[in-house]
């Protein structure tokens, strides 16, 4: 039996009026990979997207394993909701291998801000490709920010080049880490201080206040010699999401940061932005495509053999699986 369309007008005006059931509607059909699902979201997105307002707080987080990330965005958007912000958070974990679905399970792990009714969580799966993330994630955040939502949150997997897919659909990214006995400059990857806006040393409570301290003064060190000539230096922190001491100062100077960029700079960041999203559009469609290929289905089965046997090349089977996809 045939599923019914999805009805694009009575979905945008049900996320018009912040429902949530509708939010969440909306978000799962905008991750399906289905294609008569990209066609809906397409439009939806269409709909929605004059309702995003520029003045929407877009911040992406993430951090080194362990550091507490969960607890963090749970700390800071308790605050923020205090305050009188009604806060999104997309949390993109790992695909599952065998469902494709989220495995981490933030929303489990901030149940007091899942609770509360100014909050959104959101667990979205990566879907595998940074394509995915790209697709899925930018459109949830559309959603979102159509739905009222004036602070939206981004947590990556911290794993592999998420971060710099995030980093490319925010205002705002803050990096998080931990104060490490030697090591805290050699367990950060150069390219994260090098898209990093801000910096906070998470766990800073109990007797690890001094540790934390001396860690933020060598990353602060770190980052001048990194983004020398920037006309921002990354501020380094030091926070606990536990005790929430230093909570509301990483995030004043997260907003400090994107008053920096004065509203002609954000407004070139986003249209940049806008731009980039459109090719990694380009490029998951082209995979999607490639993937429901009739020619490419007909000969991958064989292909995958004579690679694994050994009886042809990487570099030929991909030319044949492209060429099949031509012929189509």
């Amino acid at each position: 039996m045939a599923r019914p369309a999805v009805d694009v007008g009575a979905l945008a005006d049900g996320v018009r009026r912040g429902d949530r059931a509708s939010v969440s509607r909306a978000i799962t059909l905008v991750e399906s990979s289905l294609p008569r699902h990209r066609a809906s979201a397409r439009a939806l997105i269409g709909e929605l997207t004059s309702l995003a307002s520029k003045d929407v707080v877009r911040v992406g987080i993430s951090g080194v394993p362990g550091v507490g990330k969960s607890t963090f965005i749970e700390a800071l958007g308790a605050r923020l909701t205090a305050a009188g912000h009604r806060v999104g958070v997309l949390a993109v974990d790992p695909s599952s291998v065998r469902t494709g679905g989220s495995v981490l399970g933030d929303k489990t792990r901030m149940a007091t801000l899942a609770a509360d009714h100014r909050a959104f969580i959101r667990p979205s799966p990566s879907a595998g490709t940074l394509g995915g993330v790209a697709r899925a994630t930018a459109q949830a955040m559309t959603v979102l920010e159509a739905a009222g939502y004036d602070v939206v949150l981004v947590e990556t997997v911290g794993v592999g080049q998420s971060e710099v897919t995030v980093a490319g659909m925010v205002d705002t990214f803050l990096f998080l880490t931990l104060a490490r006995t030697g090591d805290q400059l050699q367990g950060i990857k150069k390219g994260i201080l090098e898209i990093a806006d801000v910096v906070a040393v998470n766990k800073a409570d109990g007797d690890r206040v001094v540790e934390a301290s001396a860690a933020a003064k060598d990353l602060f060190a770190a980052l001048r010699l990194v983004r020398s000539g920037d006309d921002w230096i990354p501020p380094v922190l030091t926070c606990s999401a536990l005790t929430g001491e230093g909570i509301q100062e990483v995030w004043d100077r997260v907003v400090r940061h994107r008053d920096s960029l004065g509203e002609q700079g954000l407004a070139a960041k986003r249209a940049q932005q806008q731009l980039d999203f459109a090719w990694a559009l380009v490029r998951d469609e082209l995979e999607q495509r490639l993937r429901h290929s009739p020619g490419v289905a007909a000969i991958r089965e064989q292909v995958r053999q004579e690679v694994l046997d050994g009886s042809l090349l990487a570099t030929a089977a991909a030319d044949r699986l492209l060429a099949a996809y031509d012929e189509d």
